[in-house]
This record gives structure tokens, C-alpha cells and sequence, in this order.
């Protein structure tokens, strides 16, 4: 068995006193440093040495790099794959708890519809119209389905008019929207996801700004395309802390590498501005 002393504080001093360090950095990131000493006290490393610690360390700084976006990447297939399940069971809730039952439902009413038709004619009426209105709400049901997948507006009048055609609840709010003509095409989860935020952001200017002008532009600059919906209405609350809807409205940036910040507007009123990187759209 081979014994280990501890170096001692005299030679210990020696070592940090020739100790150098070299920083791996990608690009602009630090990613940690890497600290070399000469084999032998009060030896200075040579030119080839120096020389080699800086390959080294440039070699080591790509490996972390590539390790760091492995593991970046791993978690965001993770996070991909919980949101897609998550919406499939939701959808199967739907599907199984709501229109299952009535469609079932309806089934039985023909049947009885039928059996009764002949022998009391009023009777297979009043079933007759029953199943209407059941019938009606399943259909209303099923487009309910549809637009948490997609809304509609989207395909019918593409993202402009759908923005243009968002439904208030104040009819008194005055809307103005800007847009560049035409808008490059976008990916389908983008123009969800400006949609869904747009939406958010009027329904909260309706029900807590007391405004009755708001602002909806698109802007598409070189490396981004952004959302801003303003309003001037009473502004934001000294101690404003982010409920559901904003971090509703943060996560469905967040999933395309997105961001949202709601600002104060100067001379009174917020700004809710959503901020999609470029790639996003091009990589779609």
C-alpha cells in the first residue's frame, strides 16, 4: 500500500504561486476556468505549454458547450412530450365526460322517437325537438373542441382579420390595428400563440382597465417578430403582481423561445408586448 502526505503550507503557497488560469468561454458565455500548475515547485510553464492549455481549453469549452444544449435539449423534448400528453388526456376528458354521454344520449331518444312515432305522434314530436336542441348543443360542443385546438379565424381571415375580428364583450372599446402588408408567412404554433395572447390581453383591458381606446400592432424586425396590445386605461397597480392570464400568456411565449413583459404606458395605460425570436418562425 502506497501512503499520500498532504502537501505541506510551504509547498502548498509554491503551487498556488505558479498556478495559472485559463477561462472556458464560448463565444460570449463563460462556461467555468480550468487552473494548471508546473509539475515542479518555482517552475515556470514554457511557451508550448501555455500554448497547449489554450487548445485545451478551447477543446474543453466546445465539449461543455455541447453537453450544456444536450442537456437543453433533452428537457425541452421532456417538456414537449408532458404538454402533448397533458393535452391529449384533457382532450380525452372532453371527449369522454362531455360529448360521449350526449351522443349516447341521443341515441336513446331516437330509439324511443321511433318506437313512439306511429302510436303517439305528439309524443315522437316532443322528442323530435328534444333531440334538436340536444343535437345543437353537441355541435356547439364540438366547435368548442375545435377552436382550443385551433381557432378557426385563423384559417377563415388569416392572423390580421382574426386579430381584427376578436370578440369583445365592451363593444364600446374603440380598436385600432397596425400590420404590415402583406405578413410574411408565420408557423402555425406562432399565430396560435399571438392569437391566444392578443385575446388574453383585450379581455384584461375590458375587464380591469377601464380604457376605451387599445392599440393591436405587428412588427417584424430582422431577427424577431412581436405583439404589442396597448391600452389607456388606468395602468398598472403600484404592487401589480403577474396572475393566470399573464403567466398563461408567458408560458405559451416561453414554448417558442418567446417572451412577454406587460409595461406601463407613458400619460397612463399598459402595454402588453409578446416577443417571438425569428428563428422560431423560419425553423417551423
Amino acid at each position: 500500500m502506497i501512503a499520500f502526505s498532504a502537501p505541506t503550507p510551504k509547498l502548498l503557497s509554491q503551487i498556488l504561486a505558479t498556478m495559472l488560469a485559463a477561462a472556458l468561454a464560448y463565444r460570449t458565455t463563460t462556461l467555468g476556468t480550468v487552473r494548471v500548475c508546473s509539475r515542479r515547485p518555482h517552475e515556470r510553464l514554457s511557451a508550448d505549454d501555455l500554448r497547449l492549455l489554450v487548445d485545451l481549453a478551447r477543446q474543453v469549452s466546445i465539449t461543455l458547450h455541447a453537453a450544456q444544449l444536450s442537456d437543453a435539449l433533452q428537457k425541452a423534448r421532456e417538456q414537449l412530450v408532458l404538454a402533448r400528453e397533458e393535452e391529449r388526456r384533457r382532450m380525452r376528458r372532453n371527449l369522454h365526460d362531455g360529448l360521449g354521454p350526449t351522443l349516447a344520449a341521443l341515441r336513446l331518444q331516437l330509439g324511443a322517437a321511433r318506437r313512439t312515432v306511429r302510436e303517439n305522434p305528439s309524443e315522437a314530436e316532443r322528442l323530435l325537438d328534444e333531440l334538436r336542441s340536444d343535437v345543437r348543443d353537441a355541435t356547439a360542443e364540438i366547435r368548442r373542441l375545435v377552436y382550443d385546438l385551433r381557432p378557426p379565424m385563423l384559417d377563415e381571415f388569416g392572423l390580421v382579420g382574426a386579430l381584427r375580428n376578436l370578440q369583445l364583450t365592451d363593444t364600446h372599446l374603440v380598436r385600432m390595428m397596425e400590420a404590415p402588408e402583406p405578413l410574411p408567412p408565420l408557423p402555425a404554433a406562432v399565430e396560435v400563440a399571438i392569437y391566444r395572447i392578443a385575446a388574453e390581453a383585450l379581455h384584461n383591458i375590458v375587464g380591469h382597465a377601464g380604457a376605451d381606446r387599445c392599440a393591436i400592432q405587428l412588427d417584424v424586425a430582422e431577427n424577431a417578430i412581436s405583439l404589442s396590445v396597448s391600452d389607456n386605461g388606468c395602468g398598472l397597480p403600484p404592487t401589480y403582481l403577474a396572475g393566470i392570464g399573464h403567466r398563461s400568456m408567458q408560458e405559451r411565449a416561453a414554448e417558442l423561445g418567446g417572451s412577454v413583459n406587460v409595461l406601463p404606458v407613458p400619460g397612463g395605460g399598459a402595454c402588453v408586448r409578446a416577443t417571438f425570436p425569428i428563428q422560431a418562425v423560419r425553423d417551423d
